[in-house]
């Protein structure tokens, strides 16, 4: 049985359990495959009907996963296991992986693999782009009386374990960073609507700022725009993230956060052709079907 390759929402660890599927086996244990997260549901169906080997679900996080391996450690149980980089790094030092090298292996960046092949990551987000621009910026410019506005915008192709009409393992996202003396959330607000209606072209588009969570902003917001036309007419798409940057990442920029503010935001850029199309379903832009590309000059 080849190894399960599979993508994670934070950075994403290939892991195989210390033993290896006997030929003949006609089930697999997966420690952390839950059905209701990830897709893993059509994943193990996919895997049985392939293979012929029945994988049932599992529903540990990645730190009972760690932990149960650790445990077997001396007479293994499970076939393969899944866990973000953090635990894959530990399990690493744990000994409880194997190392594995899949083809194209040489042209992933030495930073985001294991040397020996125990783990690789593929990056979840954009968002480094801003920072390592930000702390550049603000060291160019440190001393001085007074620095330019930090500007950033960095697209870029990102991976994540999702597929779904809204989801796809790999997609491209876009995010942006303005970081000033007078930047707001209201500045945020008037760029990307503005951004929106001019990609759309179209005055009367329906967005909103959904309030929500993340780390690295505050107050934060999802943004969602209104199907216009198509079969999904009325009903809403989340498009990006967004938020005033928080204090602390400022801060680790090299700015003063009671000097400096400012607001990020990522979006997805294949979720933006499915509302500028009518669009229903995003796996169609991966598939490869020439009767769906053909349509788009």
């Amino acid at each position: 049985m080849t190894l399960l390759s599979t993508l994670a929402r934070t950075a994403l660890v290939l892991s195989l359990a210390a033993t290896a599927l006997a030929a003949q086996a006609q089930s697999a244990i997966c420690y952390n495959c839950p059905p209701e997260w990830a897709d893993w549901a059509s994943q193990l169906r996919a895997i049985k009907a392939k293979t012929g080997i029945t994988v049932p679900p599992d529903n540990k996080n990645s730190g009972q996963t760690l932990a149960q391996l650790v445990a077997e450690k001396a007479s293994p149980v499970a076939d393969m296991a899944y866990y973000g980089v953090t635990f894959g790094v530990q399990a690493r030092k744990e000994g409880v992986t194997t190392a594995y090298k899949p083809a194209g292996w040489d042209q992933i960046p030495d930073g985001l693999k294991d040397a020996d092949g125990h783990w690789l990551n593929l990056r979840p987000h954009t968002s480094p782009m801003q920072v390592r621009y930000a702390r550049a910026h603000a060291k160019k410019y440190e001393g001085e009386a007074s620095m330019p506005d930090i500007r950033v915008i960095a697209p870029g192709r990102t991976y994540r374990v999702d597929s779904d009409a809204t989801h796809s393992p790999m997609f491209h996202q876009c995010e942006g960073l303005w970081i000033g003396e007078h930047i707001s959330f209201k500045d945020l607000k008037f760029v990307f609507t503005d951004l929106c209606r001019t990609f759309f072209e179209r005055d009367d588009l329906v967005l909103r700022f959904r309030p929500s969570f993340f780390p690295f902003t505050e107050p934060s917001a999802e943004i969602d725009i209104q199907f216009q036309s198509g079969p999904l007419a009325g009903r809403w798409l989340e498009v990006a993230g967004s938020g005033q940057v928080h204090p602390t990442v400022v801060r680790n920029m090299g700015l003063d956060p009671e000097k400096y503010i400012g607001f990020a935001f990522g979006m997805g850029l294949d979720r933006f052709t499915m509302l500028r199309y009518g669009v229903n379903d995003l796996r169609l832009f991966f598939d490869g079907d020439i009767r769906f590309l053909s349509q788009f000059q």
